[in-house]
């Protein structure tokens, strides 16, 4: 009997050798892919664990120039700075978050110093100054938009004056993207770049972040007044147009594994840089597993990271940055 003709096509002949897998691979990872999220503290030479995140510390902002130092070595472009605010250092007013002399400006001048090559990206909210822990003022129980708006206003100039390249605002009140350009452009800051926190979802992946900037103890009920519903797509996308249309450069989703779909369709539709951000629930999902020997570490770190950029991300923010880029760079 004749064997029946097997189908031409053999999948298999171009995974066959790491060469060939190499030459057809749809999507490249490199770390300059990368901005890498840096919790700051005070104090002098000095780092502590952050026990919900397994690997990260805060640092001093001394030993957060010796990071932008490693950072510029390894090939990342850019670092996020998050402060890490004491309790008695947090008020109704949130006033320390447009001191020119707080824990994140310091750190921005001491970055553009330490590693001048180096972007420096800053959150604008203001969960780490209040005393409620929420991103906004609170009023009656209530989140208030257009007074937080103002005060996010203030928060962006001092970062700006402070040297920051890229302002992040993470808050999500509405209109706080046009009332930031328009005061970077009347104050002289034409060059300030906003990467808008435009499709944050009210997620259950932030816990170990609250605790690294000290907001847990302080969050006062929750933040879906204001943070888009796991639920919803169509509403991530009308976010992204009325974010690009008030003056945003670039746009991000958050989280980012949950939201690849999201990240799909933004880049899809819009086609203006879209970054990632793989949060601190993710972060410690995978590390925790692999200290426990249930995943490949290494494996599941790239992996991770690989699935952001065929998603059609442009960048992303992770915890791994450092680890990856090492492993990037052979």
């Amino acid at each position: 009997m004749t064997q029946p003709r097997f189908p031409a096509a053999r999948p298999r002949r171009l995974r066959a050798t790491p060469a060939l897998r190499a030459m057809v691979r749809e999507s490249a990872l490199s770390p300059a892919d990368f901005i890498w999220p840096i919790f700051v503290m005070a104090g002098q030479d000095a780092e502590e664990p952050v026990p919900s995140m397994p690997g990260v510390v805060r640092r001093t902002v001394d030993r957060v120039a010796r990071a932008a130092r490693r950072a510029e070595a390894l090939g990342i472009p850019a670092i996020c700075v998050f402060p890490y605010t004491a309790p008695e250092d947090r008020t109704e007013d949130c006033a320390v978050a447009w001191s020119t002399d707080n824990i994140a400006n310091r750190a921005i001048r001491a970055i553009k110093d330490a590693a001048p090559g180096i972007a420096v990206m800053t959150d604008i909210a203001l969960d780490p100054y209040n005393i409620n822990g929420q991103d906004g003022y609170v009023r009656g129980g209530e989140v208030v938009n257009d007074e937080t708006v103002a005060a996010l206003v203030r928060m962006a100039l001092a970062q700006a004056e402070a040297g920051a390249d890229i302002l992040g605002p993470s808050d999500m009140m509405d209109g706080r993207i046009g009332a930031i350009r328009d005061a970077l452009e009347s104050e002289g800051h034409q060059k300030a770049t906003i990467l808008s926190y435009t499709a944050k979802y009210a997620s259950g992946f932030y816990g170990p972040f609250r605790d690294a900037v000290g907001a847990s103890g302080a969050l006062k009920g929750d933040k879906t007044t204001y943070q888009i519903d796991p639920a919803n797509s169509e509403e991530a996308l009308r976010m992204v147009a009325r974010d690009l249309s008030e003056g945003a450069d670039m746009v991000m989703v958050k989280p980012g594994m949950p939201y690849l779909d999201i990240c799909r369709r933004v880049k899809d539709r819009f086609g203006v840089p879209t970054f990632a951000y793989q949060v601190s629930g993710e972060y410690a999902m995978l590390r925790a597993a692999a200290q426990n020997g249930w995943l490949d570490g290494r494996a599941t770190m790239m992996e991770s990271l690989m699935c952001f950029k065929r998603a059609g991300c442009d960048g992303i923010l992770t915890y791994f940055a450092p680890e990856a880029a090492e492993v990037l760079g052979g």
